[in-house]
């Protein structure tokens, strides 16, 4: 899921950044797509992710140290370090809002019962959605439902109905958001109109994770790039941007934006096949292991042994 989050973010970065270098005429068809697809559906994963991924941590940090929160606040520092660094290139990136989430949110909040984690992260999502219409408001309550979710365990079977009712949800509300937006006088009487986008992006990512989980059910391993990708998930996403200003004196002189799809679907597809490549030969991504070693204040090993000729066997080393 983190790498099906990271495409779409791709995505929607390359487009992000083509739009804010042009000045738009009228809304063209890519336009339509990103804004009534993509947009607001992917961050929302991420965010969701980073909670079940830092829940996860601190139970394998308390396996290794009797401190984990401190552990846990120098993975955070390396994290806001990174972020602030991309700030000055992307300055709507998300790597330190969620660096901040952790430290104030997410750390005190990993002493407490699930039932109160459960409630804080639905009570910051909703308070997100109704007072600021989503946005990077809605990190916090995401991440802390994330680590809600990764205490509780929701069941398999609640996979098909979920993505059932998601899936309404997101098109109906999609439908209403459209409605209304071409309605000034109407989008002006409705209360809450500018959460309606807010909320059909939350509910068509909800749609977007139970599908892919229920593919993946269907076809175990079909979607190991995406998996590749997933573990490289900060190397792709900071070196995304990179391309993306790299590509943007040529994305910026198409009036149509469809140049920015093309661009953001090739930026993942190379990204794809090099995590492929990057981690049949190391166990973690360039990025990702520079964070581990910071992490944990010593040199992680990285390189996997090559393989061995078939019928040889493999004799581990002394020691």
């Amino acid at each position: 899921m983190r790498g099906f989050a990271v495409c779409g973010i791709m995505l929607v970065n390359t487009w992000q950044l083509t739009v804010e270098h042009v000045e738009r005429e009228s809304a063209t068809a890519p336009d339509w797509i990103v804004e009534n697809l993509m947009q607001s559906r992917f961050y929302p994963i991420f965010s969701f992710l980073f909670g079940v991924s830092f829940w996860l941590f601190m139970r394998s940090a308390a396996e290794r140290t009797p401190y984990p929160s401190v552990v846990m606040l120098r993975r955070l520092a390396v994290l806001a370090c990174l972020g602030l660094a991309h700030q000055f290139v992307n300055p709507g990136e998300v790597l330190l809002p969620y660096a901040l989430t952790g430290a104030v949110l997410l750390l005190p909040l990993s002493y407490l019962p699930r039932w109160v984690v459960a409630a804080a992260g639905a009570a910051g999502t909703v308070w997100a959605v109704l007072a600021h219409a989503g946005g990077i408001w809605l990190v916090p309550g995401l991440c802390v439902l994330g680590m809600a979710a990764a205490r509780f365990r929701p069941p398999r079977r609640a996979l098909p109905p979920v993505f059932v009712v998601a899936t309404v949800l997101a098109v109906g509300l999609t439908a209403l958001w459209e409605y209304l937006y071409a309605r000034p006088a109407q989008f002006a009487a409705f209360p809450y109109a500018l959460s309606l986008y807010s909320l059909a992006g939350l509910a068509a990512a909800v749609a977007y994770c139970a599908g892919l989980l229920l593919l993946l059910r269907l076809r175990p391993g079909s979607f190991a790039v995406l998996e590749s990708l997933g573990r490289v998930a900060v190397t792709a996403y900071l070196s995304g941007t990179l391309l993306i200003m790299a590509a943007l004196p040529l994305l910026v002189r198409d009036p149509t934006r469809v140049g920015a799809l093309v661009a953001g679907v090739l930026i993942a597809a190379a990204q794809a096949g090099l995590a492929c490549w990057w981690l049949a030969r190391h166990r973690y991504g360039p990025l990702e292991w520079a964070w581990r070693c910071a992490t944990w204040g010593e040199i992680v090993p990285n390189r996997r042994a090559p393989a061995a000729p078939a019928g040889e066997k493999v004799v581990p080393p002394a020691g």
